[in-house]
Formats: structure tokens, sequence, C-alpha cells
């Protein structure tokens, strides 16, 4: 059980809480959550699929009766912002347009980019697009996850690796992983390579140790401070 859910959705709701956070009639319900769909696949493409590369983890969304907020994880800030703001105020002004509603955006850094899953596995596609050597390019990626402080890390690559006619799965892990313990801290992210074999696809775990019941400052600004689901005692 623990290989085939998704870390964050098997602890939403006990210890992680949605990255999503409004309240919408039934009515309305179904349009929201395709507009936040929309908002999400505008970011990433303007910011983590052009360069300059953002390297944007993970994007949290807001809404309250007459805004819409945006909470941006980025590990390059400056390249978000921009030039005096410039780069922030023109998304701004384009998902005013697109969505009709007043929109603030914020920018959270993240401070140590080697335990950031999704991260990670963006910075392998990269590692392959450039023609690293797949087990090189993992290797590498691994340790270094484990030497930034993670207590466990786990990273799979599937596809044509190496330009095989036959496609395969390769794993490497090293340290704990605790997939099936709710208090366990397990980080996960996806990214796909589109190399001239074709599609690689690469999933990474991170493991960062137990929940506790007090939270970071920067936990609670990634959530929104009250937001933030609390480990049990």
């Amino acid at each position: 059980m623990g290989q085939k859910t998704h870390p964050f959705g098997y602890r939403l709701g006990v210890t992680e809480a949605h990255k999503s956070r409004w309240y919408a009639p039934k009515a309305l319900f179904g349009e929201l959550v395709i507009e936040d769909e929309k908002i999400r696949k505008y970011l990433d493409k303007r910011l983590n699929r052009k360069p300059p590369y953002a390297a944007v983890s993970d994007i949290h969304i807001e809404r309250t009766r007459e805004e819409l907020k945006v909470i941006i994880k980025t590990a390059r800030p400056g390249l978000v912002i921009g030039p005096k703001g410039a780069e922030v105020e023109r998304m701004t002004e384009e998902l005013q347009y697109m969505t009709g509603r007043k929109v603030a955006i914020s920018i959270m850094e993240v401070k140590n980019p080697d335990t950031d899953a999704k991260l990670c596995a963006e910075g392998i596609a990269e590692a392959l697009l450039k023609r690293m050597a797949f087990r090189r390019a993992v290797k590498s990626r691994i340790e270094a996850i484990m030497a930034a402080g993670a207590q466990g890390a786990k990273i799979q690559i599937a596809g044509r690796l190496g330009g095989a006619e036959i496609a395969k799965t390769m794993a490497v892990s090293l340290g704990r992983m605790p997939l099936s313990t709710l208090q366990a801290r397990v980080e996960y992210g996806f990214a796909e390579a589109p190399t001239p074999a074709g599609q690689i696809g690469i999933k990474c775990w991170i493991y960062k140790g137990m929940y506790t019941t007090e939270r970071t400052e920067e936990e609670s600004n990634a959530a929104g401070g009250r937001a933030r689901a609390r480990g049990r005692r």
C-alpha cells in the first residue's frame, strides 16, 4: 500500500493541509477547482518551462470573497519578482485578466532546494536533457539530498533510459523511508524529461523526520498559518 499511495494525499487532513484553501457553494465549487488548475498550469509554464527557470516548487491558493491570493514557493525569488517587481506586476495583471478577480501574489523562498522533492526531480530532468548519464544524475542528486540533512531519500526513473530500445525502471534509495507512517514527514515530487528517445518520468521521495506539534515559522507561512493540519500528540 505504501508503494502505491501518494504521500501527500495519504497525509492530507492528518498532518498536511490543502494547497487550495477556500470555501464555495456547491454551484461554484467545480468552476473554482478548474480555475485553480489553470492558474497552476499557467504559472508552471511561465516560471518553470521557460528561461530563466525560476525553480518554483509549489503553488498555494487562498480565496476570500474579494481577493484571490497566490503563494509561490521558489528557490530563486529574484527571478519571479523581476527588476523592481516588474515580473510580479505583469503576472498579477495576467491572472486578473484570466480570472476576472482581484489577485495578490506573494513569494516564499525555499531555503534549501536540495531537500525539496519537486526541485530535485526537476533537477534530474534538466540533467537528463543535457545528456548526462542517468545513473550519474540520480546518484549525485540522492547524495546531495542526504548531505543537505534528509533522513532518507528514494529516486525512481522510468522510460527509455540511455536511449534503450525497451523502457525500464531504475530506483535508488538511501536512509529510511517510512511511507506507511502518517506521522512521517515524506515529501514527494514528480517531473518529466522529454528526451529525444522519449519521455522519462522521475519520482522523488524525501524523508525529513517525524512531524511534531510545534511548527516552524516557514511551515506556518507555507500553509497560511492556521490552515496547517497538525500532527497528533
